[in-house]
């Protein structure tokens, strides 16, 4: 999780602990309506706004995106606790899996390239020299810029040898790496669901935590409070968020009420053995290269904006498709939770009916802390299975085409290329590669929409290199996937 995420985080994380409580209580809708009054009283300090009743405007759309509803569809006059009401009693969850606060959202001015008063009107005038689009000139001994010749590309601000040049962005634009989300005509932030990715790179980057996850908390609660068999299914990141052993906290899952914990690593085990003989029989027809598809953003950037792509991505299914269908196979009538460091799984699970809910690393740091749940302090408990180190490192950039080269003979291993997030520049790399129908820099391409994989995920709770650690342990650990007992 970036450093710049952790206030608005703990924001997060206290509402989702008061939902949890009252959910479990015995008022859960006066209690619900209650929060923003409990975390902002009369008198209290007003530490982030103009004053306590835009404190409170905020945290009931919080609380709202907790109940997962959309604040875009909720009434003002609504009451929270009619909300919780409707959160309760809903039968199918709402699909778009972000929300904005538009409470929260600062409206940001427009993104541009301006000069400041550092200017020193130069005789060399690079700026002018290097603006291909005739948008900067000198006047009165000073450069100006005509905003409707200016493409905002930034190469006048590059080359002042004064950084007299500034760039002001709207972060959530900025990072948005397809153009999903851009300003209604209020001035404040809107997703554009035709488009979007669900990479969750608005949630992680806006400042002032504007853009929300829509919490399935209050449907996982509702199912564990009727007594309904639940299998949590865990990514292999989630083993680098808390300070503990994977074993203890597979036990500090069943403590929550799940009937059973199965690694998400044994769906990679299926994916990296169809994925190399996918890609082994690719080569030996002569295709020029193959992509990886076990990264759900990826999958909705192929399917949204570089269609011409899909001949060349795998069609082996992710791990999370896998382990549902092996938990469904062994359990038909149980419910299955995949447990996810991102926003794209989200949509994912949308789209398999196998997969009944997602609960992130976020919502379940929040859950513990409700429950009282000391993990690090809990027995061990085994799992099912002793999945292998490969499958365990899907979570990390490289992983999954390591895993598919430690499945391949000598003379069959692939010339790995890995794309470590999706941004602009990368998704042109794609655009170029699927246009040409090659790929000089390798024959099997990893994406990974986040920078560093899993682990790197919108909805992770532990910083990037601390979690690296902790997972690398786990792998060392593991067996070697060419020892594993895969199922068919």
């Amino acid at each position: 999780m970036a450093e710049s995420a952790r206030q608005t985080s703990q924001l997060k994380k206290e509402i989702l602990v008061r939902l949890i409580k009252a959910y479990l209580g015995d008022n859960f809708e006066e209690e619900t309506r209650l929060i923003p009054y409990d975390m902002r009283p009369k008198g209290s300090e007003v530490p982030y706004r103009c004053c306590i009743h835009k404190e409170r405007a905020i945290l009931r759309d919080r609380a709202i995106a907790g109940l997962g509803l959309s604040i875009e569809d909720a009434d003002d006059s609504e009451l929270l606790s009619t909300l919780a009401h409707r959160a309760s009693e809903r039968t199918e969850l709402e699909k778009n899996p972000l929300t904005v606060l538009q409470t929260a959202c600062k409206g940001c001015v427009p993104s541009r390239i301006y000069v400041t008063d550092l200017c020193q009107g130069c005789v060399a005038r690079p700026c002018e020299q290097t603006c291909k689009f005739g948008a900067i000139h000198v006047q009165n001994g000073k450069s100006v810029i005509d905003q409707s010749k200016c493409k905002n590309c930034g190469m006048c601000a590059q080359v002042c040898p004064y950084q007299a040049i500034a760039r002001i962005i709207v972060p959530c634009e900025n990072a948005c790496p397809v153009g999903a989300i851009a300003k209604d005509d209020d001035g404040l932030a809107r997703i554009d669901f035709e488009k979007c990715i669900s990479c969750g790179k608005c949630v992680s980057v806006c400042p002032f935590g504007a853009v929300h996850e829509k919490s399935q908390i209050i449907d996982i609660l509702k199912a564990v409070k009727s007594g309904k068999k639940l299998v949590a299914m865990v990514a292999p990141a989630i083993f680098g968020q808390l300070p503990c052993k994977p074993k203890q906290l597979r036990q500090a899952i069943l403590d929550l009420g799940f009937s059973d914990v199965v690694e998400v690593a044994e769906g990679a085990e299926i994916t990296t053995r169809n994925e190399a003989n996918e890609f082994k029989e690719r080569m030996e027809k002569g295709e020029p290269f193959m992509t990886t598809s076990c990264c759900a953003g990826y999958n909705e950037l192929v399917d949204k904006h570089i269609t011409e792509l899909k001949q060349f991505r795998s069609e082996t299914k992710t791990p999370a498709y896998y382990t549902a269908e092996l938990v469904k196979k062994e359990n038909p009538d149980a419910i299955t939770v995949f447990f996810s460091p991102c926003v794209a799984k989200r949509r994912e699970a949308f789209q398999n009916p196998k997969i009944d809910y997602i609960v992130n690393y976020e919502e379940l740091a929040a859950w513990f802390t409700a429950l009282d749940i000391k993990v690090n302090e809990l027995d061990e408990s085994e799992f099912r299975k002793e999945s292998a180190a490969e499958a365990r490192n899907f979570a990390v950039t490289g992983g999954v085409a390591g895993a598919v080269n430690a499945m391949l003979d000598d003379g069959e291993k692939a010339n790995a290329y890995v794309i470590n997030g999706l941004d602009k520049q990368s998704i042109r790399d794609l655009k170029k590669f699927a246009k040409s129908g090659t790929c000089d820099l390798g024959n099997l391409i990893e994406v990974m929409a986040c920078p560093g994989g899993c682990l790197g995920g919108s909805a992770t709770i532990n910083a990037y290199k601390p979690a690296l650690r902790q997972l690398t342990g786990y792998v060392e650990e593991s067996p070697a996937i060419k020892d594993a007992k895969i199922p068919e």
